[in-house]
């Protein structure tokens, strides 16, 4: 008879240990959030150990698609460009040149910025394109990374 209460002393504390672990995995997975995509991380904003606010982001993530190019056009040759025009990137370390379409031009003038990557001096009114490589292209390019755009010549017809 003293058996069968220690059996069942045994058998809670069994269950209570494992709903302590039920409780601890719980927990774990409030403090986790997961990607919505696969995405490269494009920046870091917290380290381990640091504080996170509630709804603060801790990564930046960049999905396959959302690469682009964006470069600055003068003025002159603002008339030669339109979206959907093909052109092509090249980047140090890139290898071969990627294929890219524009997607943006901007309606408004800028001056040029303070840092532009080039080897002459710019016109001093510009306008900003965005173009968009393949997405399986995408990935060859950096955030931030200078780039040389030319315009595609169509094929010979």
């Amino acid at each position: 008879p003293a058996r069968s209460d220690e059996r069942r002393a045994a058998l809670a504390t069994a269950s209570a240990a494992e709903q302590a672990l039920q409780q601890a995995r719980w927990r774990e997975q409030q403090k986790q959030q997961a990607a919505p995509a696969d995405a490269r991380v494009s920046e870091t904003f917290f380290r381990v150990g640091e504080w996170v606010g509630a709804g603060q982001p801790v990564v930046a993530l960049l999905p396959p698609g959302a690469t682009k190019a964006r470069f600055f056009v003068p003025e002159r040759e603002l008339a030669g460009i339109k979206v959907g025009q093909a052109v092509s990137i090249a980047c140090d370390g890139c290898g071969e040149a990627l294929a890219a379409r524009i997607d943006f031009i901007a309606a408004q003038p800028e001056y040029t910025p303070p840092v532009i990557y080039s080897n002459s001096q710019r016109a001093r009114l510009v306008f900003m394109v965005e173009a968009r490589p393949e997405a399986k292209d995408g990935a060859r390019l950096k955030p931030g990374q200078p780039v040389d755009v030319r315009r595609s010549m169509p094929a010979p017809g």
